[in-house]
């Protein structure tokens, strides 16, 4: 069990970050939200998950041990594999996966891609035990979750774009955002997001 990794960030990309460790470069999938507090040539230490399958090794990053906790908690009911629990967390923060599923909210669960209203009443029934009560409570009409144009803003920054640069390209896929039903998909928007930067340079 790899339990965290610390050392320099080399590379940024819209799902992943490589950090040098020792002279060796340890590739960590990400969400949107954990690169965004990544800045190229910095020092970083993420909480990590190694999944082991046949053909693979697959290491799983996040900002701190809450969030790696609960990545592993949600891989306990039937269906969810890594991707999916990654997922989850890409769109809800753990605090916001934790009130879901104690309020029993299946709007949330179905904002989550891959996930749909039969599989949200499946997930709301298996987990319910399992990942504790909120740890933090929200002030009166405060988002549950951060806002897609922050959390996206965010990332473009972490990877090492300029404010008006990052700025252009959230409001150039707006559109794409507001058109999407529920919650918008971070990790869609940013790959658009990087094609606009792309085709702008």
């Amino acid at each position: 069990m790899i339990a965290f990794v610390s050392g320099t960030v080399a590379a940024l990309a819209p799902d992943a970050a490589v950090l040098e460790v020792g002279g060796v470069g340890m590739a960590v999938q990400c969400t949107p939200n954990t690169l965004s507090t990544l800045r190229l040539g910095k020092p970083a230490k993420l909480a990590t998950s190694l999944v082991v399958r046949e053909d693979s090794l697959t290491l799983y990053g996040f900002v701190d041990d809450d969030e790696r906790q609960v990545f592993e908690l949600l891989q306990t009911a039937s269906g969810v594999g890594p991707r999916l629990a990654q997922s989850m967390l890409a769109v809800h923060s753990p605090d916001a996966l934790r009130r879901a599923v104690a309020t029993g909210d299946e709007k949330a669960l179905i904002a989550v891609p891959g996930i749909g209203k039969k599989g949200a009443q499946k997930l709301l029934l298996e987990l319910k035990d399992r990942l504790g009560e909120p740890i933090g409570v929200p002030a009166i009409g405060a988002p549950v979750t951060q806002g897609w144009r922050d959390q996206l803003h965010a990332a473009l920054i972490g990877l090492g774009y300029a404010t008006r640069e990052a700025d252009e390209a959230v409001t150039a896929v707006a559109p794409q955002a507001e058109a999407a039903e529920g919650t918008p998909q971070v990790g869609r928007l940013l790959k658009a997001a990087l094609q606009t930067l792309n085709r702008a340079r």
